[in-house]
């Protein structure tokens, strides 16, 4: 299921060291997989999207960049939550995806975020995949406020990306893009 990222480890340091992550008090390494983890494994689903030749992102209304993604729901499956997740925060269909990796996590709380979510080690599934923005973001409430959805060249991504910092996400699409070519 794992497949070696020593190559890609040194090429995106950002990407596949370990961190801590503040949000939920979760330790997290990112891996390369060849196959989806067992169903009950996953928490959390990404995706790297594209849209052509250009790279989506959204922007939030605290103006940072971030990519569509979210929790799964009780008795959901990683492909139903990422469809709802891109409806929700981007207005947009799937068209195809694939199988990038996944942050292999340990959360420090006492408790799991949800209670029908793994606990304490889970997956937050990584896909890339073309989409379809159909129309304008739903914007749930309690969820993050998508104020802007971008589609842009790879090196644009990047540059917001690392313009704020997020130099795992600015790794993440080079990487989905060196995959996919």
């Amino acid at each position: 299921m794992l497949i070696q990222s020593q190559g890609f480890a040194t090429q995106f340091p950002h990407l596949f060291n370990e961190v801590t992550w503040p949000w939920g008090r979760t330790r997290a390494k990112f891996m390369l997989l060849d196959r989806v983890p067992q169903h009950e494994e996953i928490a959390n689903v990404d995706i790297v999207p594209r849209i052509g030749e250009n790279w989506v992102m959204l922007q939030l209304s605290d103006g940072s960049w971030d990519i569509p993604g979210g929790t799964l729901e009780p008795g959901e499956g990683y492909l139903d939550a990422i469809q709802r997740e891109l409806m929700e925060e981007a207005g947009a269909r799937l068209i195809s995806h694939q199988l990038i990796g996944a942050w292999w996590c340990q959360s420090l709380a006492e408790k799991p975020y949800r209670p029908h979510l793994p606990f304490p080690y889970f997956y937050r599934l990584v896909l890339a995949g073309e989409i379809e923005i159909e129309r304008s973001p739903d914007n749930p409430i309690g969820a993050e406020k998508v104020i802007s959805i971008a589609s842009a060249a790879l090196e644009v991504v990047v540059d917001r990306f690392v313009a704020q910092k997020r130099y795992d996400l600015a790794e993440l699409y080079q990487l989905a893009s060196g995959l996919r070519d």
